[in-house]
């Protein structure tokens, strides 16, 4: 008897629990503030940029300067490709333009005494033609100034044609040095973006393919959520709109947002849309972008909440169910 007394006392607690726990359920659902027809809201989750940090050629990777969880700054070195190889064909290039400058300076002296001998051959021609109209000198003397003097006029020609030839030298090294700096800094993998490394997928030592993954880095200030919203909904908004995020992590912070973008063409829900109802309407996808994602940097990709838009400019309620 003793214990079937003690099973029905344990039987009317649990009544008298389950009795309170709705009573306090409908109350809190009767507290819940409402949502005006105004603004709709959908499930979703925070998502990031992402951008890939790889190498463009086939190489061996010599050094990674990060680590996951890195915050780092648009052009910090992240990570650097082995170019010895390139290093070494960049010094061979500049020496040519060194070599190249040199003879470029001869041909230039070159040059130079050629126009002194055409100099002198010009005011030796004209003493002599001076002396021949007086009759003073022969005309087999004159002809061979004026012959000399053709000839100084050839060499300085051949000359200047020789300087310009090898000027067009120096500009091939140095486009071949430039060439070979360039594949040099490319082979440094730099940040293109302020973020933080999400994922460190080579080590020092690895063989890389052309476009090869070294490191993942999420751009923390393009923060992004995707809403799929109905065409009766859709029509109601206005591109640049504010808008609100709500994380389930961080329910009492709504987080300021707006429409960046609005799909053209409907398409089904997408698979992660929990209801069934809901996974059978044609949508439109709308991009809800975090406007200052530096206030709340606890808010981070991938975590799932709500996100809210309004159908028509009205003032946003202090709190968001």
């Amino acid at each position: 008897m003793a214990a079937q007394h003690r099973k029905w006392i344990i039987w009317a607690v649990a009544i008298l629990v389950l009795t309170l726990g709705s009573g306090v359920f409908g109350y809190w659902q009767l507290r819940k503030p409402r949502l005006s027809p105004d603004f709709v809201m959908s499930n979703g989750r925070l998502e990031a940029t992402e951008v890939q940090i790889a190498s463009k050629t086939a190489g061996r990777l010599a050094e990674v300067l990060v680590h996951e969880g890195d915050k780092v700054t648009a052009g910090q070195l992240l990570a650097r490709m082995d170019t010895r190889t390139l290093d070494a064909h960049l010094r061979q290039a500049e020496a040519g333009v060194a070599g190249a400058r040199q003879n470029v300076a001869a041909a230039q002296a070159t040059l130079q005494l050629r126009q002194s001998e055409q100099l002198l051959a010009q005011q030796e021609l004209r003493r002599a033609r001076q002396l021949y109209e007086r009759g003073y000198y022969s005309a087999q003397g004159f002809d061979q100034q004026t012959s000399r003097m053709e000839t100084t006029t050839s060499a300085v020609r051949a000359a200047r044609a020789q300087v310009e030839a090898l000027q067009t030298t120096i500009g091939a090294a140095l486009a071949e040095v430039a060439s070979l700096q360039s594949e040099i800094d490319d082979n440094s993998l730099r940040a293109p973006v302020d973020g933080v490394i999400q994922l460190r997928m080579a080590e020092p030592g690895e063989v890389l393919a052309a476009g090869g993954q070294v490191l993942l880095l999420i751009d923390t200030q393009d923060q992004y959520m995707n809403l799929y919203l109905p065409t009766a909904t859709v029509g109601k908004l206005t591109l640049g709109d504010e808008a609100r995020i709500v994380l389930d992590a961080l329910a009492t912070t709504p987080l300021p947002a707006r429409i960046s973008f609005v799909e053209d063409k409907a398409q089904f829900t997408p698979k992660e849309v929990e209801t069934r109802d809901e996974r059978q309407k044609l949508v439109f996808r709308v991009k809800l972008t975090l406007t200052d994602p530096e206030r709340t940097p606890q808010a981070k990709p991938g975590m799932p909440g709500t996100g809210y838009v309004r159908t028509r400019p009205v003032s946003w309620p202090a709190v968001l169910p």
